[in-house]
């Protein structure tokens, strides 16, 4: 029976396992499945069918899900979670250990409460005056909250703007948005519907993930009717409201990691992929694209700069001006495998751009387009899209055929002439119309519904290539767009940003809106990708803050053709090759943080309200960061800058690296900030790995050192880091170690522990620990010798000597 405003009425018509399912006589139909004691799902169904195609999104604690997809239904992955049902007239309660929802039967309406040192509080209500599309608009999908004041909502993955999205309209539909502004362009290149609500009045946050792959809208309260009160709203064109709660009390760090377990274990990357990466577009459109690529290496000895890989831009490519993927230019390379080899003879790998998408007159279209590789429209034809400066077809990815001949064309045409990974590039799959049809895997489906789609499933083939071609070898490779579960695959970046101080101020927020939504493998075009080149003050300042984030890689295309290379200026050169190698010397730290992603779902970069929720000045949106738990970046992002004021957090000590000098947390602080010294501060308790090895061009060295900063009370500083070959998957079977590595203090001594476990690939006797100068304590050595105890440059550097493995 309807009620008033004809709202269906619901009962409880199911309940099975995990899973319950409201009916009401309209057909419409509310299945709510209890997934862990802090996530529960809602999928409402208008008119009592699913529309939307299989998700590819979850994954909770796997690498992958089936090619073809995961049924929606499917709990595979998700153990049996202990709940209470109670019911009356009026309403449904499904209780866990952390939630708490109240489903009003009249309506369906949904209220949220999460438990918080014992007490429930109520974090969320469904809009009271319509919530859901039961069919009193239009076909597409509606979920209207109430919005309450203060809130903070972070996340949607890579948004321009704020980090705290709240009064902002953002639309999730994948777009090449070439020199974008980071402050203002909406939409851009990823489509992550997630986002974390924060109430600092309790403390108490939650995520909301909308499992779609339509495009859609996020409304967090931009929009404002006097008839319905504070709210917020989702809109998807179209499949349906499938949406999961995941509670976080206390952190908003909680919800964060959930969903990235939720979605996926990130990958485990080569530990080259942490190094500098180069990279321009003008090397390989140049004619003599071997010998100008051959220069770069040239450089890289002459001023010493280190470097991992080299990002090749589609030029390798082209015929005349437009580019054909998988396509070699031979006039621009004429030796591919000695050019291929001379790179990796200094230790440099090439990651090869590659494209999606077939020009008409493309060498391969015909052959392709008779397979029915093709994403095509009803009759059959090319469906024909707008893609550079020509016309073209996108390949489609949801047909297995399709997926096969990408793979042997990466073999064939890029990893067997040496080429180390690939950058998936250009593959937002900007199609519109809704005549395309896409293969589905045998059940087609129109196109524009599954862009993201196709975009994950590129990634995944590329992957999967690798694999297949060099079983025993980690992948790498990068993509510019991408969805929910692309941390399972790539390392990302922003995209084609702009030149310009805004961008490098904004950028820093985009990345860690990223972060708060599951992508912690990420970065920037440093020095800006579009426009003027930079001027030499920005280039040294993007420099200094790139070198923290987990991708570093230099690229451009400057609008007078000059490239952004770090000598681009002379009076700079060295300041820059310095910045790159306090990046290689921080890698160990970066590395770990890896891995605390990959095993522990802990996000890389962090926000620092979302590492300190309980102290008032950290929710201002400054232009600050945490890198892990325990190091603090304060990049300079504005011009004329010698200096740079600090907030350091409440309830720490923090310690300069540069100065050693400590500093009490609640206070603002004003370091110096010369281009070659950007400003960090560790964490008291906090422990930094760092490879303290010479190091230069075409000569790696590991050295592995430590910075702890120890409690000035009683406490422990404890940290580590992983240790393998870098590389094999040998991991997988055990091949891995690990630095443990604790500082015990009390009033009169600090006890130092270091420990190695595990499998270690290079042997290493001495060790040093490196903690603030001004600290007085004796240090006394766990089952090691000490070796030496002095202070130099603000720092005491204590060396221990691991006894020998004959004794």
């Amino acid at each position: 029976m309807a009620t008033l405003n004809n709202r269906p009425r619901f009962a409880l018509t199911g309940h099975a396992g995990n899973q319950l399912e409201l009916t009401a006589q309209a057909g419409c139909r509310i299945e709510v499945f209890v997934l862990a004691d802090d996530i529960i799902r809602v999928l409402v169904l208008p008119d009592g069918e699913l529309h939307g195609p299989r998700t590819w999104a979850i994954a909770p604690g796997m690498e992958d899900v089936p090619l073809e997809g995961r049924d929606r239904r499917d709990m595979s992955g998700f153990g049996e979670t202990p709940y209470t049902v109670s019911a009356s007239a009026e309403r449904l309660v499904v209780q866990t250990a952390c939630i708490r929802l109240t489903i009003n039967l009249d309506g369906g309406f949904c209220a949220w409460d999460v438990l918080q040192d014992g007490i429930w509080r109520r974090v969320l209500n469904d809009r009271r005056t319509q919530a859901y599309n039961f069919g009193w608009w239009d076909s597409r999908v509606y979920h209207y909250v109430e919005r309450q004041r203060g809130e903070m909502y972070v996340g949607l993955g890579e948004r321009a703007g704020s980090l705290d999205r709240a009064n902002q309209h953002y639309e999730m539909r994948n777009i090449d948005a070439m020199g974008y502004s980071a402050r203002t362009t909406d939409p851009l290149y990823k489509h992550i519907p997630f986002y974390v609500t924060w109430q600092p009045e309790t403390s108490t946050g939650f995520g909301l993930f909308y499992d779609t792959l339509a495009d859609c809208h996020f409304d967090m309260g931009r929009e404002l009717d006097n008839y319905h009160g504070l709210y917020r709203h989702f809109i998807a064109e179209h499949g349906d409201l499938d949406y999961y709660f995941i509670a976080s009390p206390g952190t908003p760090m909680s919800a964060v990691r959930r969903f990235t377990w939720l979605t996926g274990r990130p990958a485990w990357m080569p530990k080259w992929g942490l190094g500098y990466s180069g990279s321009t577009m003008s090397y390989t459109d140049a004619p003599d694209a071997q010998h100008r690529m051959g220069e770069f290496i040239d450089r890289c000895r002459e001023h010493d700069i280190l470097c991992d890989s080299f990002h090749l831009s589609s030029g390798y490519t082209s015929i005349g001006k437009k580019r054909y993927v998988f396509n070699w230019n031979h006039d621009k390379f004429p030796d591919i495998d000695g050019f291929v080899d001379g790179y990796l003879q200094h230790g440099v790998r090439l990651c090869a751009n590659i494209k999606p998408c077939l020009l008409h007159d493309h060498p391969a279209f015909d052959d392709v387009q008779k397979a029915g590789l093709l994403v095509s429209d009803r009759d059959g034809d090319p469906a024909w899209v707008q893609f550079w400066d020509e016309v073209g077809a996108y390949l489609d990815f949801t047909n297995p055929a399709t997926i096969d001949w990408w793979k042997a064309r990466v073999k064939e045409s890029l990893l067997r002439h040496g080429i180390a990974a690939t950058w998936n590039d250009n593959n937002e799959f900007e199609i519109w119309t809704p005549n395309a049809i896409a293969h589905g895997f045998g059940k087609p489906y129109p196109a524009h519904q599954v862009k993201v789609l196709q975009t994950q499933l590129m990634m995944r083939a590329s992957r999967d290539a690798q694999r297949e071609h060099a079983p025993g070898k980690r992948p790498f490779l990068v993509s510019r767009s991408g969805g929910v579960g692309m941390h399972r695959y790539v390392q990302t970046w922003s995209g084609d940003n702009s030149t310009s101080w805004e961008t490098l101020r904004f950028n820093l927020k985009m990345g860690l809106g990223l972060a708060m939504s599951g992508v912690s493998n990420s970065g920037h075009d440093i020095g800006g990708f579009s426009g003027p080149a930079p001027e030499p003050e920005l280039f040294a300042r993007w420099v200094a803050f790139g070198i923290f984030l987990p991708r570093f890689s230099i690229h451009s295309w400057n609008d007078d053709g000059s490239v952004n290379e770090p000598w681009m200026y002379p009076d700079l050169t060295r300041q820059i090759a310095g910045l790159i190698k306090l990046r290689y010397r921080l890698i160990p730290y970066l590395y770990e943080l890896l891995w605390q992603s990959h095993r522990d779902y802990e996000p890389a970069l962090r926000p620092m309200f979302a590492e300190f929720p309980h102290d008032p000045r950290c929710l201002v949106d400054g232009d600050d960061m945490m890198l892990g738990a325990s190091l603090l970046v304060a990049p300079v992002v504005e011009p004329g800058q010698d200096a740079r004021e600090v907030y350091l957090p409440a309830g720490s000590r923090w310690v300069a690296y540069w100065s050693g000098d400590a500093f009490d947390g609640g206070a603002f602080v004003r370091l110096p900030a010369p281009f070659d010294e950007p400003v960090m501060l560790i964490r008291e308790g906090g422990v930094i790995p760092l490879n303290m090895a010479e190091q230069h061009f075409a000569r790696p060295a590991d050295e592995r050192a430590f910075i702890v900063v120890p409690f000035d009370g009683a406490g422990i500083a404890r940290g580590g880091c992983i240790e393998d070959d870098g590389e094999s998957e040998a991991w997988r079977s055990g091949e891995q170690g690990r630095w443990n590595v604790s500082i015990e203090s009390s009033a009169d001594e600090l006890v130092l522990v270091i420990d190695r476990v595990g499998r270690m690939p290079r042997e290493q006797s001495l060790v040093q620990v490196l903690i603030p100068g001004g600290e007085t304590r004796p240090v006394t050595c766990a089952d090691m010798d000490l070796a030496a105890d002095e202070t130099t440059a603000g720092w005491r550097r204590i060396t221990v000597r691991f006894p020998s493995k004959s004794q």
